[in-house]
């Protein structure tokens, strides 16, 4: 089956899978873990923080970041497209009891400093207490400038609030890029990284931030259920994602842009409104096109897509080759 509709239907490879049968492991709930114990040591110190947390999910680690960050009654700044906002169940609101504030994104991901400066609480017990700036990087796909990271870490000191990134994809950015991962995790007070999508572990995401905060997040994820035992299992494989999955996602870049420019081909499929910066190729799809039908027809061929949305999204990842590229053009073509 060739799947465009996300990166996070990468399978574990061969040498990942043996790596995970061969896990040394033991009860992380105790801190008895040592594979556990090992990537979040490796982890943190390799991205500049002081600690650092395994996780079941992304969802997970900005929960926990959102709630070690802020208490009952606090509020987050976001943007209106942020996946901590808009796709995670309003777990921050739910859960935590904090106030998503959010903010229209402009044009290329990031937020107007203007806008996020009025959004500002005062300090008035009528308001909840601003406490967060929270960026997402990659956002749809695109890149937040270093120099735009840069004046939000003076931003947020200039207004006594932490900084958060949601980097469920920051290696992509990084990537694009050509910069180490430093060079866009220094600005942050936490950071959160998805193993499970480009970098292909099958499970997991890591909330890196102060030992404080990850002390904190720690007895957060116990409360919310995410306690594991012996997942070494999945932590060594995280650590191979991060040690030998970060440069071919060049590859999948390269992907992106062949796709975007092979779909621009074809009659009733633009992308030329949606330049590509990373691994996710927007498209407009004609209404003339019957988008269940087309779909149906490439699931025949062992193609999966998601065409519901307008612009439709597709993405590449380490399970697509440019071969594949092409079997899903000439399917295309015979299907409409």
């Amino acid at each position: 089956m060739i799947d465009f509709r996300s990166d996070t239907v990468t399978q574990p490879d061969a040498a990942m899978r043996d790596a995970m049968a061969n896990a040394p492991v033991g009860d992380d709930v105790y801190g008895d873990d040592p594979s556990i114990n090992a990537l979040e040591t490796w982890a943190a110190e390799r991205h500049g923080f002081e600690a650092a947390l395994f996780t079941a999910s992304g969802t997970q680690a900005n929960l926990l970041a959102l709630m070690a960050h802020c208490e009952r009654g606090d509020e987050y700044l976001c943007g209106q497209q942020a996946h901590n906002y808009k796709y995670e169940a309003g777990g921050a609101a739910v859960l935590g009891s904090i106030q998503p504030q959010p903010i229209e994104n402009e044009s290329d991901g990031t937020l107007s400093f203007d806008k996020i400066a009025a959004a500002i609480k005062p300090d008035d017990f009528h308001f909840a207490r601003t406490k967060l700036l929270s960026l997402e990087n990659t956002i749809g796909g695109k890149v937040l400038p270093l120099s735009y990271l840069a004046k939000a870490r003076t931003f947020c000191d200039q207004h006594q609030l932490q900084l958060h990134l949601d980097g469920a994809r920051v290696y992509n950015a990084a990537v694009a890029l050509e910069v180490d991962i430093k060079a866009i995790s220094c600005h942050f007070d936490s950071m959160t990284i998805c193993l499970s999508k480009g970098l292909g572990a099958p499970v997991g995401s890591l909330l890196l931030g102060s030992k404080a905060l990850i002390h904190k997040a720690r007895r957060l994820r116990k409360m919310l259920g995410g306690g594991m035992r012996q997942a070494g299992i999945l932590a060594v494989a995280g650590y191979k994602a991060l040690t030998e999955n970060v440069e071919r996602l060049a590859e999948d870049h390269a992907n992106a842009h062949y796709l975007a420019s092979e779909l621009e081909k074809l009659n009733g499929f633009s992308t030329s409104g949606y330049p590509v910066q990373t691994n996710i190729v927007y498209v407009d799809v004609a209404e003339t096109i019957n988008r269940t039908r087309l779909q149906m027809r490439l699931m025949e061929k062992e193609i999966r897509v998601s065409l519901s949305g307008n612009p439709a999204r597709l993405v590449t990842h380490k399970d697509i080759c440019r071969a594949d590229i092409d079997t899903l053009i000439a399917a295309i073509k015979a299907s409409h």
